[in-house]
């Protein structure tokens, strides 16, 4: 067929196949990338061999060097698909690499120069190894015969033996082929894996891993030292046991919830018994029952296949599993084309026709507003879905709606399905939903048509999905299965004005205008919609738009994504600030806890500037420690805010007050009338004002709290138990209860016997047991009933809540943490966990830590266990958050976001 395209979509085009051609004989441009860092870990004019610096010292001057490569290399889409592996997670969490005995016999230079690779640019991959090739011929040159049941090598006092010996020399023979290439690495050959026996007689010497210690593979990746781990394990009385690498690679997983699990094969793969070909990838969702009757997935195959799914159901869904040669390990994680098996667990594509299929109207329409903004948005949403109802449409969306497109099939005089909605959000681009849809959407439309940008960043994403083209004034429309010249000059005809200059016999009006011009007339004259911040719009004939433009059409960027980041770009996060300009802050009410720790991560504020600190008790006394500028408490009062806010001196307000005693404040700065000024306020006297937003950045929209001037800041207590119970809530029965112990900081500074250290020792304090204040708030902002009963205990700052949760259906420990794990994905500042979480960890800290998901025996009961630093994201990080979503600035802003005793990125 023939394709119509200017030369400029055509060079693109050009483009676009080359990239897409990674298994097909061509090469993606960031494949130079390993060349690149291997001569550079190879030549000692590119390094200094054996100069051991902290990650910290080099992974910056290696990351610029790096994205400057990759700019001049490869597609931007690669450059940010780089740094989202750099930055988005903690260096434990990037990667857990199974390392089998016939890789590091064959393969030690491929694979030690591979892992340079990874540790040059910033990231520490924990590896585990076997070597089962090797004690077999260690075996057989003692004299012993190998023995295996099930599968699973029969190990004796004998074969113990040779067993951890060579274990300890393989480990050293990778750990030196490192540290040759200018990489520290560290042998951790104890200490991690304990066990008990699997079945003493029938195996013996054979372990089951019962727990993972964390703790060496921190340290040394806070040393900055890759962590190289044998398969071996020990029971509670020291007794070493051996455990199947994949086996323990496996527990290592799930202990650490990497965004990958990469298994090193000489294959390189798994392959279709079939056709004989490398399998490029595995939806475990949609294919693993079709999988598991096929004649050639048996044996070993069937087994690998079958714990991966174990695996990936134990994990988040963003987390992956890569089969590949060592060679292609760069290629897989940093390049669009991947290399060898990806197997993740996808979204099964459910598809609707009619309105009244979708079981939550408002779930649809809210998937629809979210790529719109505006006073209309609204009403346009509503008109859109109203419209639908009286017209033949088909529906395709996952489980969550994180994707959602609508295709409006060909009708009279016009032959060629629409594609009106295309919405995908970013967490769904990672899972590969985008190609999933498309793919439904094609089987079902062999003839589509849609329209995109031409300066498109993933414009060669939609020229693969394409058949054939047209550019015109900065767009290109895209169009499958259209095959007749006829059918092409329709397109032309729809695409508009370059149609008709092309065809000038016709003079036709395009169906697509119409169509918008019609739906428009039904509900009034619409406001025009946005444009999109991915700058692509499709212009439809049938988009029931008045501006013709889809509903967020925002594609994938690659035919194939992988999992591996929790969140590259989240909503208002560090890419998304909008503003520059020094905000003037206030703080009344510095005196407390709260206020010093607010205090000090403003003062690592790029962009706030504190210009005013209010206590009574202090008034006259240098600030300390803020850096900026010299400070003096003052006594600010009512009537010196007003004339201040009439001035105009100050951008945001924060008060720090006990509760009751702010509202003067705010009424004077209310009095006059700005409308600029922002106020944030900490205590819970606006919690439950209509006027006022409720500043909970992880449960309650960020674009409210973006737009909001009068934000009040939640409770610590509350929000932690929000948190901790929100993921749940559709499947709570009764009110849950909420057990909440706290440090004694959270009592304030003024004395009494709940912040009486002497009272406290030994000692656990209730108080408030009914309607504490905060009872009141969690229960209204989840919309549910919850019992609280708060404490107060010995140590300073920190709580732990343990919530009794009663369930309406049985559930499993790991269905519930997978309810967490996927709504608070891309959440830097909420980690679960899979043990109870300790105030200990959590302690000066800016995060929440949500774990335990402990289940009754009835399955109808789980207890919940959270943990958050009171001062911190309890108080005043959250202001934080607030004041740098409502000024304009990133949300994540002057909040430290680094792990405590880690030396790499983590969610906090």
């Amino acid at each position: 067929m023939h394709s119509f395209r200017s030369s400029k979509a055509a060079t693109a085009a050009l483009r676009s196949s080359r990239l897409a051609r990674g298994r097909t004989g061509y090469e993606t441009r960031s494949s130079c990338l390993p060349r690149f860092i291997f001569l550079a870990a190879q030549n000692p004019s590119l390094r200094t061999r054996r100069h051991y610096t902290s990650p910290a010292d080099t992974q910056f001057s290696t990351r610029a060097t790096v994205i400057q490569l990759l700019s001049n290399i490869g597609s931007k889409r690669e450059v940010q698909q780089y740094l989202s592996h750099f930055t988005s997670v903690s260096s434990q969490q990037f990667a857990v690499i199974k390392v089998g005995g016939a890789i590091i016999t064959e393969h030690l230079q491929t694979l030690s120069s591979a892992l340079a690779f990874l540790n040059h640019v910033g990231l520490f991959p924990v590896v585990v190894h076997g070597a089962g090739p090797q004690l077999n011929k260690m075996l057989e040159a003692a004299g012993v015969e190998p023995q295996f049941e099930d599968g699973i090598r029969v190990t004796d006092g004998k074969t113990l033996n040779l067993a951890r010996n060579l274990f300890l020399e393989e480990n050293l023979k990778l750990v030196e082929a490192l540290e040759e290439l200018g990489v520290r690495a560290r042998p951790i050959t104890s200490g991690v894996f304990s066990a008990d026996y699997l079945d003493k007689e029938k195996y013996e010497l054979v372990g089951k891993i019962n727990k993972v210690d964390k703790r060496p593979i921190e340290a040394s990746i806070q040393a900055g030292c890759l962590p190289i781990l044998p398969s071996m394990a020990e029971t509670s009385t020291g007794q070493v046991l051996n455990v199947n690498a994949d086996v323990a690679a496996g527990e290592l997983a799930r202990a650490i919830q990497p965004l990958k699990i990469v298994y090193l094969s000489e294959k390189g793969g798994l392959f279709n018994g079939d056709t004989k070909e490398k399998i490029s990838a595995i939806n475990l969702d949609e294919e693993y029952d079709d999988l598991m009757k096929l004649w050639w997935v048996r044996h070993g195959t069937r087994l690998k296949i079958k714990e991966m799914n174990e695996l990936l159901h134990d994990l988040p869904r963003s987390s992956s599993v890569a089969i590949i040669h060592p060679a292609d390990l760069q290629k897989e994680l940093f390049t669009d084309s991947g290399a060898g098996t990806l197997i993740r667990r996808g979204n099964k594509v459910h598809v609707n026709t009619k309105i009244s299929q979708f079981s939550d109207l408002e779930t649809l329409k809210e998937v629809l507003i979210r790529d719109r903004e505006g006073l209309d948005a609204k009403a346009v949403v509503d008109r859109y879905v109203q419209s639908l109802e009286d017209r033949e449409f088909k529906a395709y969306f996952d489980e969550s709606m994180s994707a959602l497109a609508i295709v409006l099939p060909a009708y009279e005089g016009v032959s060629i399905a629409q594609l009106a909605t295309f919405s995908v959000t970013k967490a769904a681009w990672l899972a590969n939903l985008s190609d999933n849809i498309m793919t439904a959407i094609k089987k079902d439309f062999p003839k589509l048509q849609w329209t995109v940008k031409q300066d498109d960043e993933n414009l060669t994403w939609f020229f693969d999905k394409a058949d054939g083209s047209l550019s015109r004034d900065g767009e290109v429309m895209f169009w499958t299965g259209v095959e007749s010249g006829d059918e092409v000059k329709e397109l032309m005809m729809e695409f508009g004005k370059h149609g008709r200059e092309m065809f000038g016999n016709y003079n036709l009006e395009s169906r697509l205008h119409r169509a918008a011009r019609a739906a428009s007339s039904q509900g009034g004259q619409m406001q025009q919609a946005r444009a999109y911040s991915t700058s692509v719009r499709s212009q439809s004939s049938s988009s029931l738009l008045s501006d013709s433009r889809p509903w967020g059409f925002k594609p994938t960027s690659s035919s194939r994504t992988y999992a591996t980041t929790t969140n590259p770009n989240p909503p208002f996060g560090k890419k998304n600030s909008s503003n520059s300009k020094p905000a003037r802050v206030a703080l009344i009410g510095a005196r407390g806890y709260t206020g010093q720790a607010l205090i000090n991560l403003l003062n690592a504020h790029e962009h706030m500037d504190l210009c005013h600190v209010s206590s009574r008790e202090l008034a006259g006394q240098k600030l300390k420690g803020y850096e900026k500028r010299d400070i003096t408490y003052e006594n600010l009062t009512a009537d010196d805010v007003r004339k201040m806010e009439e001035k105009g001196q100050i951008d945001c307000w924060v008060m720090a007050l006990p509760n009751g005693v702010c509202k003067p404040y705010v009424d004077a700065i209310d009095a006059v009338g700005r409308k600029e000024s922002v106020i944030v306020d900490l205590s819970a006297d606006y919690r439950f004002t209509d006027n006022w937003t409720y500043g909970l950045p992880e449960l309650v929209d960020r674009a409210i709290i973006a737009r909001a001037t009068r934000i009040s800041n939640p409770g610590c207590y509350a929000t932690a138990a929000q948190l901790g119970i929100a993921p749940i809530l559709p499947h709570i029965s009764s009110p849950p209860t909420v057990f909440g112990v706290s440090g004694y900081s959270g009592a304030g500074t003024k004395p009494s016997p709940k912040n009486n250290v002497e009272n406290l020792t030994n000692n656990l304090i209730p108080y408030s047991l009914t309607d504490h204040i905060h009872e009141r708030e969690i229960s209204s902002q989840l919309g549910t009933e919850v019992a609280f009963i708060p404490h107060v205990a010995a140590w300073f700052q920190g709580i732990h809540h343990t919530i009794n949760i009663p369930l309406k259906e049985k559930l499993t420990s790991r269905e519930i943490r997978n309810l967490y794990q996927e709504r608070y994905a891309g959440e830097p500042l909420v980690r679960i966990v899979g043990e109870p979480p300790s105030v200990k960890a959590i302690s000066g800290t800016h995060g929440v830590e949500v774990g335990g998901f402990g289940v009754h025996s009835s399955g109808t009961r789980v207890v919940v266990n959270v943990t958050i630093d009171n001062l911190l994201k309890g108080a005043a990080t959250q202001a934080q958050q607030n004041m740098n979503l409502a000024l304009g600035y990133a949300e994540f802003e002057g909040i430290p976001l680094k792990e405590k005793g880690s030396g790499g990125m983590a969610s906090f």
